[in-house]
């Protein structure tokens, strides 16, 4: 212990003394704007298949948590590296800092949160956050600060030297967040994303469970003082006052119970233009509209704030009065097109429906241009859809989102015939068939579409690329007097009550006798979308279902779990995101396969990559998705080329 608090405080000492490098990956998503890209060249498509394993490290979880622990959990984080250390969180919210070449924890902070409770959202961190306060003398304490949230709803600030809290932030460095209503149970609401920091102010949201209750805990995004933990301002995306612009897309009754419509992906930052992106998700409940008729505008929207007031600057709905869990999933991608030969800074926002969104940075207009089309009504009785939903003109979907029942997919014939037989009962008019009584297929389902991963971006060859999962999914409402009670969630889908709503509901993927898929394959995919124009480039399987499939097959049909990827400067994409248990390597412009390398369990994560002592390195974080078949592990691997 004292050998390892030696080593924090040199490498501290001499850490903090530099600045950010090119290569570095300072962020969550690279960068302050989400572009996940990287400026390194060192790794390169000749070479990328002499990629060997560097060094591993293990949370402990293994060894030290039950088998139930670990199945209600999901390693997703993505290391950063800053003034030499890497930084991440377990998933129970363990911070710990490790020495860049060979994976040695420097110091690890415990904020002991319980395992007794029941998160909507697993037990998970994404992320941490790292400060320097530009007023402090370098060597003083807290002088550079590592920031996370916690499954139990803190937020934390740590010396990121020592790992010791920063005891002048809230009370003795931590602010506990206590949601405006009472919670049903620990768990309710959590935080799963890292905070981001700009105007001096540390900004955050929180995942919130579904579909229990119509009145549910607020989307409140929060703003404190990045140095003292004081709450400087608020911004509910659902609004309150009846003087609010977008007041009336809610009705009276709608805007004061609603809750939710939260930010749970990790949001952007713009910090020249002063601007926090957020990707809102859907108000409560998911599946039932009737008790807020309107539009419900900030829901469902990429809101840009002024991250010193957190006043809104602009605004747009990527679904209007959503009935499908069709939130956003993703960071905002802070990105630079081109048009006319001009630089045009943009926001692209993947969503699950499988359409990404382009807009101006300035005002949210279009990009490529959205159209409002005709969607499918006749909603359950006291439903208020919208007639229309916003279509992006360009890029078209990068999933299918129709699917008939002569597409029913399965293994063997009488595993086809079931799947048939399935989708020919149930409603499925493509995207945005309103929930019923007697079952709607939703295609692309509530993950995806794309996910938390979101897109990464190549500026020099103006691809993004995209994880996506085509997966069938089948809801269903209840009638209130038929409901049996109970909030369920398990392999076989979800049951839930959506109290203060007219009817309950059931959700679950749809699967065959055989247990894959009914949809076709391929069920997870990698897409590279060309934005110079706004086309699709390329689309390969990603995956194999040889550890899925009933028996091991190596199809490459696509092996589906969370997940995102990454760029690099030499044309490569780096991705894991597969339950066949490999971490990829693929070709920006081509979408072909260069490199594999196994893993100990599926990294449900995104990768990241940096340099140190002239070394490029690639990792990932490759502990499963506990709400898989898949083995459970707790490792972070690096990567690079030999010595």
């Amino acid at each position: 212990m004292k050998i390892q608090l030696f080593l924090a405080l040199l490498l501290g000492f001499f850490g903090v003394l530099g600045s950010a490098q090119a290569g570095d990956w300072a962020h969550y998503g690279g960068d302050a704007g989400g572009s996940k890209y990287s400026p390194l060249a060192q790794i390169t498509p000749e070479n990328v298949r002499s990629l060997e394993q560097a060094w591993t490290f293990s949370t402990g979880d293994v060894e030290e948590r039950t088998s139930d622990e670990m199945r209600s959990s999901a390693l997703e984080v993505t290391p950063i590296l800053a003034d030499g250390r890497l930084y991440m969180c377990s998933a129970f919210n363990e911070v710990i800092a490790l020495h860049p070449g060979t994976g040695e924890q420097i110091w690890r902070f415990d904020p002991e949160v319980a395992t007794d409770r029941r998160p909507g959202n697993q037990y998970t961190c994404r992320g941490v956050t790292y400060w320097v306060d530009p007023d402090a003398e370098p060597t003083a304490r807290c002088a550079s600060r590592i920031f996370t949230g916690t499954v139990d709803s803190r937020v934390i600030s740590l010396d990121a030297r020592t790992g010791e809290p920063c005891t002048g932030f809230g009370a003795e460095g931590i602010v506990a967040i206590k949601p405006e209503i009472d919670l049903w149970w620990p768990g309710e609401f959590q935080i799963t994303s890292a905070p981001v920091i700009a105007a001096g102010k540390l900004i955050i949201g929180s995942a919130i469970s579904d579909n229990a209750r119509a009145e549910a805990p607020r989307g409140t995004v929060r703003a404190y003082d990045v140095r003292t933990g004081e709450l400087e301002w608020t911004f509910d995306p659902v609004p309150r006052d009846a003087s609010s612009p977008v007041a009336d897309s809610w009705s009276e009754d709608g805007r004061a119970i609603t809750g939710h419509a939260n930010v749970w992906a990790p949001m952007s930052v713009d910090e020249d233009r002063g601007l926090v992106f957020l990707p809102t998700s859907s108000p409560s409940p998911d599946h039932f509209g009737g008790t807020r008729p309107g539009d419900n505008r900030y829901a469902n929207s990429v809101v840009a704030l002024n991250a010193a007031t957190g006043d809104v600057v602009w605004h747009f709905q990527t679904v209007h009065h959503d009935v499908w869990d069709y939130d956003l999933p993703a960071q905002p991608s802070l990105i630079t097109l081109q048009r006319d030969g001009e630089p045009v800074d943009v926001v692209a926002q993947v969503t699950k429906t499988g359409f990404m969104f382009v807009l101006e940075r300035d005002t949210g207009e279009p990009f490529f241009g959205v159209e409002e089309r005709a969607v499918p009504q006749d909603g359950a009785p006291g439903e208020h859809l919208s007639p229309t939903q916003p279509f992006p003109v360009a890029p078209p979907p990068f999933t299918p989102q129709k699917i008939t029942p002569e597409e029913g997919w399965g293994m063997l014939l009488f595993d086809e015939w079931s799947c048939e037989s399935r989708l020919a009962e149930l409603r499925s008019e493509g995207l945005f068939t309103p929930p019923t009584l007697g079952g709607t297929v939703l295609y692309p389902f509530t993950g995806g579409g794309a996910n938390w991963g979101g897109m990464s971006f190549d500026p020099e060859r103006q691809i993004a690329v995209v994880h996506t999962l085509s997966i069938a999914m089948e809801v269903r409402l209840i009638e209130r007097d038929a409901y049996d009670g109970g909030n369920i969630t398990n392999d076989a889908g979800e049951r839930a009550p959506q109290v203060g709503a007219d009817y309950a509901m059931t959700r679950g993927v749809m699967l065959s006798p055989l247990g894959v898929p009914c949809s076709p394959p391929p069920w997870s995919s990698l897409t590279g979308i060309d934005l110079s124009d706004g086309t699709i480039a390329w689309t390969v399987p990603l995956g194999t279902i040889e550890k899925i499939a009933p028996v091991p097959l190596p199809f490459k049909w696509g092996a589906p779990t969370m997940g995102g990827s990454i760029n690099t400067r030499t044309g490569l994409a780096f991705i894991a995101a597969t339950s066949d248990d490999k971490f990829r390597a693929f070709n920006t412009l081509t979408g072909e396969e260069l490199w594999q390398a196994d893993l100990p369990s599926s990294g449900a994560a995104i990768p990241m990559t940096y340099e140190w002592g002239g070394r490029q390195y690639v990792l990932i974080a490759a502990g499963g998705f506990g709400r898989t078949s898949v083995e459970m592990s707790d490792q972070v691997i690096a990567f690079a080329l030999p010595e």
